[in-house]
């Protein structure tokens, strides 16, 4: 018998909020737990892992069932790097112009959003010093953290199991560029968004939602979450440079 609709919905929500509640639990243990806060990040990441592989195991499937596969790697990777090609450019030039109104002179409201401490340098920070001291052995580091502690286990949860979930009650309806655009992307982004903002009830984090739109289609698109995995990772780290850039 097929199971009803709105089962996988009910089952995908229900993991949504026992993940989000549990992670807010450890992000406030954070403040007065040193081992907690040390190894913050590793635990948030084993929830996100441990949840899937353990539904997966509970019906009878595997994780590749939510996308957790090395299969078509390369065209994986071409749908995840190769958008970033024309949107980091463009993410560069809104990043700048969106700080110098936040640290100009006249800002009014809007100073309220410079970063505590922080000094802007503008365009003037493009140059080969500032780049040499950006791209080091730190960098490194950085990104195999992007990787193996934040990409691989949200990608898995939120498009790898949450959206495989949805999608199961609502297929996708239209499709672009081989990947599916519908309820399930929207529902799985906006999930995304709420639970960053639920974890330090910054609304500025419900930004994210727009990159997540990105990251679902890119599953749907390859049937991977390695797609997903790459862009994400290297979203978070090009974001991490422009700050270590723009900012002394």
């Amino acid at each position: 018998m097929p199971r009803p609709v709105t089962e996988p919905v009910t089952e995908a929500l229900l993991a949504f909020v026992g993940v989000t509640l549990g992670i807010a639990a450890l992000f406030q243990l954070s403040r007065f737990v040193p081992f907690v806060a040390e190894y913050l990040q590793v635990l948030v990441a084993a929830i996100f892992l441990w949840l899937p592989a353990w539904l997966a195991r509970r019906s009878g499937g595997e994780l590749a069932d939510f996308g957790f596969s090395l299969t078509g790697l390369g065209r994986s990777l071409r749908v995840g790097l190769l958008p970033l090609a024309a949107i980091f450019p463009l993410f560069l030039v809104g990043f700048v112009l969106y700080y110098q109104l936040v640290y100009a002179q006249d800002a009014g409201p809007l100073a309220a959003l410079r970063l505590p401490g922080r000094r802007f340098l503008g365009w003037d920070a493009l140059s080969w010093e500032r780049l040499a001291h950006v791209v080091d052995l730190g960098l490194l580091e950085s990104a195999f953290a992007q990787v193996v502690v934040v990409a691989i286990p949200e990608e898995l949860f939120f498009r790898g199991y949450l959206q495989a979930r949805f999608e199961q009650a609502w297929p996708a309806a239209r499709r672009f560029a081989g990947g599916g655009v519908g309820r399930a992307l929207v529902c799985s982004s906006l999930l995304f968004a709420i639970s960053h903002v639920a974890v330090d009830l910054d609304p500025r984090r419900l930004a994210v939602f727009f990159p997540a739109l990105l990251f679902g289609w890119m599953r749907s698109a390859t049937g991977s979450i390695v797609a997903g995995v790459a862009a994400h990772a290297a979203a978070n780290l090009y974001i991490d440079m422009l700050h270590r850039t723009f900012f002394r």
